[in-house]
């Protein structure tokens, strides 16, 4: 359940608002997971239904200008910072009407004008090109701030702590996101890491760091706020490592089955989107109705975007090697 001790100001539009993005997020990969077992979608795919609260709620700390990048886990934070869902599902499916035009899948998604910057799919690629993104700002002088997701299993590479280091020593405006599901590919963070509080990893590097409630969306925006508040301020990067879960395997590959039912059916019953409608529906902000209206209409758009995808051509031969840089 959402906790008592973050009852939100926000009004019941936001609240609702919130509660649709989390479903379409979740939807979506719900879609994409069946595409995927029909033959449609080729290559890798990995899901993000579990984490819907973090892409979510730290959309709501953005600011215009702000930068997001990410792993191969990408679909729900495209969803969240405003690209067409139906670009993204025809990406999956290698059509040309995607947001790379079907050139990248799902592992690498693309939103230049959104500010997306990836969809990477090299296990902690997105770090230093993150801190790139951020040097960048900081040359120009702006006030934005870039938001560097990454995983757990991410956080045992060389390659993040290089970065972390530059990041701190120009103090550049980069809040580095580790999304701790707990499992990277089917190893758990406990059999894989000396140290389990990932947001310790900066010390060596005087770079602040915390956890919270990846679970809660007030949670996440509240303490999302505060560390995004930090780095905007010109104090250098910072460390937010949200603690959550995933529902599925590492990828549409893997059966999980190195979860217990038991450790499933405990988190499954955190789960963000049920504990935000129980919190609404609970202080009476909106009633069921009003939740069948999100329902029914989600998947009318899902519908849509999956009618989208399938009607949109194949790419044509002469795209093979267009945007190819040496």
């Amino acid at each position: 359940m959402v906790s008592k001790s973050h009852q939100s100001n926000f009004s019941k539009k936001e609240l609702l608002d919130f509660y649709r993005e989390m479903l379409l997020i979740r939807r979506f990969e719900e879609k994409a997971g069946q595409l995927y077992g029909m033959g449609l979608i080729a290559g890798f795919c990995h899901l993000y239904i579990g984490q819907e609260a973090i892409a979510t709620g730290m959309r709501n700390t953005m600011q215009k200008g702000d930068k997001v990048i990410t792993t191969y886990r990408d679909h729900g934070h495209m969803i969240s910072i405003g690209s067409d869902p139906k670009k993204i599902m025809a990406e999956l499916l290698g059509r040309a009407d995607g947001s790379s035009k079907g050139k990248g899948g799902s592992m690498h998604l693309f939103d230049l004008e959104k500010h997306f910057y990836g969809g990477h799919g090299i296990v902690g690629a997105s770090v230093p090109i993150g801190a790139g993104l951020a040097f960048a700002d900081k040359y120009r002088g702006n006030n934005n701030v870039t938001y560097c997701y990454f995983g757990d299993g991410a956080a045992h590479q060389g390659q993040v702590y290089e970065s972390f280091n530059m990041a701190k020593l120009w103090n550049l405006p980069v809040l580095f996101i580790i999304e701790n599901n707990h499992y990277a590919m089917g190893t758990s963070l406990k059999r894989a890491s000396s140290i389990d509080e990932l947001h310790k990893r900066g010390i060596g590097f005087n770079i602040p760091g915390v956890k919270i409630n990846g679970m809660d969306i007030f949670d996440v925006i509240k303490d999302g706020q505060k560390c995004v508040d930090y780095v905007r301020a010109g104090n250098g990067p910072m460390i937010l490592e949200m603690d959550t879960y995933r529902y599925r395997g590492h990828s549409m590959s893997d059966p999980a089955t190195y979860r217990s039912k038991e450790e499933l059916n405990c988190q499954k019953e955190k789960d963000p989107i049920d504990s935000l409608r129980a919190h609404i529906l609970t202080n009476k902000i909106a009633s069921e109705d009003d939740f069948k209206k999100i329902d029914d209409s989600t998947k009318i758009k899902i519908n849509d975007i999956v009618e989208f995808a399938k009607n949109s051509p194949e790419p044509d031969e002469s795209e093979l090697m267009t945007e190819i840089y040496n």
